[in-house]
């Protein structure tokens, strides 16, 4: 999905502007069509703070960025697509681990972007009152209602309307609404349906029209619009709001418009960001360095790549025609992609468990000459002040496959075998509960029978779980809740 980009202006003091850098080595993640990828690189980075910057140094604490389990760098939702978790595997528009790596190379000067910045998170948990409002910018009748951990306005049961919106910042909201299917005529065959196919997509002039007093509810009326989306019949409206005077990505809000002009679904965050710390920023040639070392595994450093930009391919694989060179240490040879433009902003990440927004570059990326353009983000925080993630726990520990919580109290659930006794225990943070199941096997069983068992241990916490993020110290990944 193509959105509308600001121009290559930044905010705040401004930098000495550097040559510019080329990148020359193997590289990370793209973003495409709504889904997103954001490294969080801990490479060196260029020094030289203006006297703000010296402030900043002195009082920010470092940054916990979460990584994913599932990749190197960790991916972040973008919420045109999942607006609650990051889905396990490959982020929309991510190239195959498998395939060959990739080399961004940008096509001109970069700028230098300011010196500092600060994240942005929403914390606390979402009132009624906006709940209902947002509930009348949808036309849906009735009071906000508790079910579980949302409210809820609407009918859940049959065709309606149906508003849920999460009361833990950041608040999360969903609203789809279905047209109950005409009666059925005596005689004849009918289809059960919800809608009704067919009709030509209103204007983007018209769906903006039409997504405005849902945007304004949301707290988002002031945010950057691009209705060029169309599912079908149904125009999308795409919100990217800019906060602090800087763009974002990551954060967006998505309204559905029907071809009757009525709002037929959307999602976005109705809880309001909140200015944190301020941390020295990089700048655009800096990241982009990053950007391109993020891959580069532990130990591969010095590797040589040959300098090939045309995959080679893999054993099973037709031959091209043309001439391909092999890079020395016979992996794949890197693609190259032109960066095209760099903006300084906001982009999501997850920072001690907790969706936050990041300063971070955004790069404007075109994979071919005349092919579409993706933005990829990489993290702007000075590297000295990003803390490194826990590593993963001996294998010998037991991988947590969910958990149950009340207050207190944290049940987690794994799978053991009968001869071993296990223990839980948890390490907590602001924003994370990290838990590990130890195993120690009985003593004097000389011999013992391989059967493996679902096991359940307790954990009592310093204080409730609230909005914490549990994660498994044996995978360092999320743990689902039962």
């Amino acid at each position: 999905m193509s959105t509308e980009r600001p121009d290559n202006d930044v905010t705040g003091p401004r930098r000495r502007r550097p040559p510019l850098a080329v990148a020359s080595v193997a590289a990370a993640v793209l973003l495409a069509g709504g889904g997103g990828a954001y490294w969080a690189s801990t490479a060196a980075g260029d020094g030289g703070a203006a006297d703000s910057g010296a402030a900043a140094e002195k009082s920010a604490p470092l940054l916990a960025l979460d990584a994913s389990a599932d990749s190197p760098g960790g991916t972040s939702p973008d919420s045109r697509t999942s607006p609650d978790s990051p889905p396990p595997g490959i982020a929309p528009g991510e190239p195959d681990p498998g395939g060959p790596p990739v080399i961004y190379r940008a096509a001109g000067e970069l700028p230098d972007g300011p010196d500092e910045a600060a994240v942005h998170h929403a914390r606390g948990t979402v009132a009624s009152a906006d709940v209902a409002g947002l509930a009348k910018a949808l036309g849906i009748p009735g009071t906000p209602r508790t079910e579980g951990t949302s409210w809820v306005v609407g009918d859940d049961d049959g065709p309606g309307a149906l508003l849920k919106v999460t009361k833990q910042a950041p608040g999360t909201w969903t609203f789809a609404r279905t047209t109950p299917p005409k009666p059925c005529e005596s005689g004849t065959m009918c289809t059960n349906g919800t809608s009704e196919p067919g009709g030509d997509p209103v204007s983007e002039k018209a769906a903006k029209a039409a997504a405005v007093p849902v945007l304004k509810a949301a707290g988002q009326d002031d945010a950057a619009l691009n209705a060029g989306q169309l599912m079908g019949d149904v125009r999308v409206v795409n919100a990217d709001p800019r906060i602090d005077g800087l763009p974002t990505y990551g954060w967006a809000t998505g309204v559905q418009v029907g071809p009757d002009g009525k709002v037929t679904g959307g999602s976005g965050h109705l809880k309001a960001l909140e200015k944190g710390d301020t941390y020295p920023a990089v700048g655009a040639d800096e990241a982009l360095k990053q950007l391109n070392a993020a891959s580069r595994g532990k130990g591969d450093a010095d590797r040589d790549i040959g300098g090939c930009a045309t995959p080679v391919p893999l054993e099973g694989e037709p031959k091209p025609s043309d001439p391909q060179c092999v890079p020395s240490n016979g992996k794949r040879a890197p693609v190259e992609q032109t960066v095209e433009g760099a903006v300084f902003g906001l982009a999501l990440n997850y920072v001690d468990g907790r969706q936050t927004l990041v300063p971070s570059w955004l790069f404007t990326v075109r994979q071919a000459p005349g092919g579409p353009e993706n933005t990829v983000t990489q993290v702007a925080v000075d590297p000295k002040f990003i803390e490194k993630p826990d590593a993963p726990t001996p294998s010998g520990d037991r991988k947590v496959t969910s958990y149950g919580a009340d207050g207190r109290t944290l049940e987690v659930t794994f799978w053991g075998g009968v001869c071993s006794t296990y223990t839980a225990s948890a390490k907590e943070s602001a924003g994370q509960v990290r838990i590990t199941v130890t195993e120690k096997p009985q003593e004097g069983k000389k011999a013992c029978i391989m059967i493996a068992k679902e096991l359940t241990r307790t954990v009592t916490l310093e204080k409730p779980l609230g909005d914490r993020t549990v994660i498994d110290a044996a995978s360092g990944g999320a743990v689902p809740r039962a």
